[in-house]
């Protein structure tokens, strides 16, 4: 009888054992979660500061060329036919996210 409690003992040890384990890996868990939504958050941030980065370089590209005096005027008149064109984009797509937003 006395190997029958002692082994239940061990039994017992080890599942406390267990459950310990188990809730320190919960708690990693947890903390690795919370780094993951960290770092989406600062992926996030920078992909859109890239793209505002490439719009004002476009931006001034398409300035540039309105500078440049050797530039003909047919040239001139397509850069700004696209930027409306590009203006009227902005503004169907902002169209678009306040309907969504009613």
């Amino acid at each position: 009888m006395a190997s029958l409690s002692t082994q239940m003992n061990i039994i017992v040890e080890k599942t406390k054992n267990l459950i310990q384990l188990c809730e320190a890996l919960q708690e990693e868990n947890d903390l690795l979660k919370l780094e993951v939504q960290s770092l989406q958050v600062a992926l996030d941030t920078s992909s859109e500061k890239v793209k505002q980065a490439e719009e004002k370089v476009k931006a001034l590209a398409v300035a540039r060329t309105l500078e440049d005096p050797n530039v003909d005027k047919d040239a001139i008149n397509e850069k700004i036919l696209d930027t409306k064109q590009k203006i009227n984009d902005f503004v169907k797509e902002i169209d678009k996210c306040i309907g969504l937003l009613k």
